[in-house]
């Protein structure tokens, strides 16, 4: 009896001390790329480049917020009373715009750049956050439902946890998709920032980009995945710059991250409009995601995910570059063909 005791009491020792291990293995963020520079907060952070050049209107700009509402078209008042702070109600011709750029993101992302448009849930299951890295790191985050599920912050984590306890065939790599879905953040630690307007909102459309990858082939699908964004800037004509973040402001599961920030004329800043990551293996090994090789071995896919834009962040671009001194809109050229011709928007 004693020995068996004994035995059990070992038994539990060693099953605590494996959970305890687990769990601060899932604290450590993922490795970084050698390329990534030193440095503890965005101060550090690089600019790769920039395309376009801040304007000078020839008045001053005002912001998204102040135009919206003197529009009568972007209501915040009336959000809050159905849902609380940090939702918008758009309405009208606003409300066909953030449509049409949606849409216009999608369309170039499956037409032009080699994404399969996707339809994916937006509850998912613990498993599917804890694969992506959101759990159990950052459950403060998210938004969970009484069944035990979670409404999800990104696309990222259905469209790459197709990839969770599969052996994909090596032909079916490059896996390249996309999706515009509904956004959920609770936004847990951003009290006081961005309370006015919709730059940090609870709920927002976003076309997200991801990725499964060979190995061999992450880096340069990193960098396209990246062009494909900025391609949807181009087109719409808005000043934008890449950036490359540093070690202190990448994210827990990537190995790399570019942000591209626009600008904003009414806040004189400029802000992120898309995140475009290498996670390599780290998501994989977290799902046990892998593939098998031309050659018959099995070996962990990398996968990668991005903005293709955050599409409430692009309208709020939309509206403050291309402000009128009367405080209409113009709707930029490449958008006409998703909102049906409309060339740009006034009160009444």
């Amino acid at each position: 009896m004693a020995e068996r005791t004994k035995r059990e009491s070992l038994e539990t020792a060693v099953a605590s001390l494996e959970g305890e291990i687990k769990t601060r293995l899932e604290e450590l963020p993922n490795i970084l790329d050698p390329d990534v520079p030193d440095g503890v907060d965005e101060i550090a952070n690089v600019v790769v480049k920039q395309v376009g050049e801040p304007r000078d209107l020839g008045f001053a700009p005002k912001q998204h917020f102040e135009l919206g509402e003197a529009l009568g078209l972007m209501q915040f008042e009336q959000a809050a009373k159905l849902a609380g702070a940090r939702f918008t109600i758009l309405r009208g011709a606003l409300a066909r715009l953030e449509r049409a750029l949606g849409q216009f993101m999608l369309d170039l992302h499956t037409r032009e750049h080699g994404y399969e448009e996707v339809q994916v849930p937006l509850l998912v299951n613990a498993a599917s956050m804890y694969g992506t890295g959101q759990l159990p790191k950052f459950e403060t985050d998210l938004f969970k439902t009484t069944d035990d599920r979670y409404l999800i912050p990104t696309a990222e984590v259905p469209l790459t946890n197709y990839a969770r306890d599969e052996i994909l065939p090596d032909k079916a790599l490059p896996m390249r998709q996309s999706a515009l879905t509904d956004c959920f953040r609770s936004e847990a630690g951003s009290a006081g920032r961005d309370t006015r307007g919709m730059l940090r909102q609870h709920q927002f459309h976003k076309v997200e980009l991801v990725s499964i990858v060979r190995p061999e082939d992450s880096v340069a699908e990193h960098e396209h995945m990246t062009e494909c964004a900025e391609k949807v800037l181009t087109l719409l004509g808005v000043p934008f710059r890449r950036i490359l973040l540093c070690a202190g402001d990448t994210g827990f599961g990537s190995s790399k991250t570019y942000d591209l920030e626009v600008w904003l004329p009414g806040q004189k800043m400029w802000r992120e409009i898309s995140s475009c990551s290498n996670c390599r293996d780290f998501q994989a090994r977290r799902m046990n995601g892998r593939y098998r090789t031309a050659d018959g071995k099995v070996a962990f896919v990398h996968t990668l995910n991005g903005s293709g834009v955050a599409v409430g962040r692009a309208l709020i671009a939309v509206m403050e570059n291309y402000q009128e001194a009367d405080g209409s809109i113009l709707v930029p050229p490449a958008l006409l063909p998703w909102t049906g011709g409309m060339e740009r928007i006034s009160a009444g």
